[in-house]
């Protein structure tokens, strides 16, 4: 593994401090508030080490309610609300400060035989030719604010290579519908729950900003307040965090300043291996001059 992929995995991995309560630390990637994406995959993280290896996670289901401190370590409690048959339910609450920053339920099952069908895999460009995120930002280096321009340019755990590519300080109103293919920068352990921390923490990268396409708006621009809500996760199997998987989104609705968006990702084999949606705050702020 690169080290900041290394780096990653050391940060999902969390400390147990007493039962039930884990610690992590946090990063920061340059934003005014920690990302959300953390908070999922440590919470995940922190739900399965209270749950039997052979339970796998299928679905989560989270609330933001406090931005975070990325310079602060967060605490997960976790309550063992039930452990049936075959189903077992964990609620999680990462604290800052004495202060609830996001709670979520998370929900654990057995591998069972069942129906089965799938969305098909949309008919998209593959990754092998796409440039990547970090590509894309240094070709518009000189625009990036200076506060965050070393975040942006640096090496990242996950690659991420968009299939189309907008120019976030100067967007077009367009179709609600956004591609991005990622993995992480490397090989990870064969350790199944990894690669679910994995897809969670990478999950709420540019599924809220899809609901801002139709509008030609863009996080970059001073005047947007943009901010996740919830934000819900199903897994529908065990996948490979480190090989291509395609963040297929959409958003069907925007209003009341709030933007709703959905998305499917795929495996390179069309297997749908998660789902996710997410609402957030796409405030235009009236104030801002």
């Amino acid at each position: 593994m690169s080290h900041v992929l290394d780096d990653l995995v050391d940060l999902l991995s969390l400390e147990a401090i007493e039962e039930n309560l884990f610690r992590g630390r946090s990063q920061d990637l340059g934003f005014r508030q920690l990302y959300g994406g953390q908070v999922l995959g440590q919470s995940l993280s922190a739900a399965s080490q209270t749950v039997e290896e052979a339970r796998h996670v299928h679905s989560l289901h989270g609330y933001f309610l406090r931005p975070g401190d990325a310079t602060m370590p967060v605490v997960y409690s976790v309550d063992r609300v039930r452990d049936g048959g075959s189903f077992s339910t964990r609620r999680v609450t990462a604290i800052q400060k004495g202060q609830p920053i996001f709670t979520c339920s998370a929900s654990f099952q057995y591998d069972e035989e069942g129906f089965a069908h799938q969305t098909q895999m949309p008919a998209v460009v593959g990754p092998e030719n796409l440039p990547s995120e970090v590509e894309l930002a240094q070709r518009m280096a000189d625009r990036l604010p200076e506060a965050i321009r070393d975040k942006m340019l640096c090496a990242k755990p996950i690659e991420m290579r968009p299939v189309t590519a907008e120019d976030p300080f100067n967007p077009k109103p367009g179709e609600p519908v956004k591609y991005i293919w990622f993995r992480a920068d490397g090989n990870l352990p064969d350790v199944p729950a990894l690669h679910k921390y994995m897809l969670a923490y990478a999950s709420d990268f540019g599924l809220l900003t899809t609901s801002l396409l139709p509008h030609g708006k863009s996080v970059w621009q001073k005047d947007m307040q943009v901010a996740s809500l919830d934000h819900a996760l199903w897994f529908h199997g065990n996948l490979r965090a480190d090989e291509w998987l395609l963040y297929a989104m959409d958003s069907s609705w925007a209003g009341n300043a709030r933007g709703f968006s959905r998305g499917n990702i795929f495996n390179q084999a069309g297997q749908l291996v998660a789902s996710s949606c997410q609402e957030g705050l796409i405030r235009q702020r009236k104030d801002w001059a």
